[in-house]
């Protein structure tokens, strides 16, 4: 009986998509958009969509991403949104960090990405304009992708934590204390690995065409660099998503070095209370900010 009224419920919310979406005005790209990717179905192999396609949207997404976060050290302006004011990373560590990520992407996640091509024949996965899923069932499946990767990263996340293994691994992406938007994927390459799956677990599970596959890794990029940028910005939008971490969440992270060890969502951090410590600190900071009031 519970099963069926859920059906019906998700039925009738899933009509009510429908219906605003056939309301809201033509979306103007959309033609472009659709001859742009029937051009690449008809000149390129699946091979090379599914492997190249899928590293030039990681790395084209993930430096452009990263580029606002740069620019901001140089705007003086940006400053008062700065989380850690009295840490700054110079130039040198920014140029080594850049180095570790481009032998992280082509070396360790290049191989992975390879295997996307024989991901989508064995399971079917579509590449036709016709099937791409509609933007309300991307929003959709790319959150519960990030629900998933978010538990998958809490507890792999801690366990990397534990006192036997930190310096072994995870110490590396906590070289640099005040973290930056690049710095997000700056990672030992079994950490790359370990917490890299809980990304395509999601993806096992619920992807239907390649173009999801391309919306899941854009989605998840956003709130990475976002996390690790180092500036608390309140006006962004990800800000007012419910559980949202945020920049300020995570930043405390790698200042404190423990706690908070979700990537997006707070509430495993609250369920098991390793957030207490941001808790504490987010209240002392507010109670020195109202004596200096």
């Amino acid at each position: 009986m519970a099963a069926n009224e859920s059906v019906s419920i998700f039925s009738s919310a899933s009509l009510a998509v429908e219906y605003v979406d056939s309301l809201l005005p033509a979306n103007p790209l959309q033609e472009p958009f659709m001859n742009a990717w029937n051009y690449m179905l008809n000149n390129y192999t699946k091979f090379q969509i599914a492997t190249w396609g899928s590293l030039i949207c990681h790395e084209a997404f993930y430096f452009f991403l990263c580029l606002p976060g740069f620019l901001f050290q140089f705007i003086p302006y940006m400053r008062k949104y700065k989380i850690q004011k009295d840490k700054s990373v110079s130039l040198e560590n920014q140029w080594k960090c850049f180095k570790v990520l481009l032998f992280n992407h082509f070396c360790i996640q290049l191989p992975l990405i390879c295997g996307t091509y024989y991901f989508t024949e064995f399971f079917s996965i579509p590449y036709d304009w016709e099937r791409i899923p509609k933007w309300y069932m991307l929003l959709l499946k790319c959150f519960c992708c990030a629900v998933i990767e978010d538990t998958w990263h809490y507890f792999m996340h801690r366990l990397l934590h534990h006192k036997r293994i930190y310096k072994y691994i995870h110490k590396v992406h906590h070289e640099f204390q005040a973290p930056f938007g690049m710095e997000a994927e700056y990672a030992h390459p079994a950490e790359t690995i370990i917490l890299g799956t809980g990304f395509f677990i999601g993806i096992l599970l619920l992807c239907d065409h390649v173009f999801f596959l391309w919306a899941w890794v854009a989605f998840r990029l956003i709130e990475t660099i976002d996390v690790h940028s180092g500036y608390y910005v309140p006006l962004n939008p990800l800000n007012f998503i419910p559980f949202y971490c945020g920049s300020r969440h995570h930043d405390f992270h790698h200042m404190n070095f423990n706690g908070n060890y979700a990537s997006t969502f707070t509430w495993w951090d609250k369920l098991f209370g390793t957030d207490s410590q941001y808790n504490a600190y987010m209240e002392r900071k507010k109670k020195l900010k109202k004596k200096a009031e």
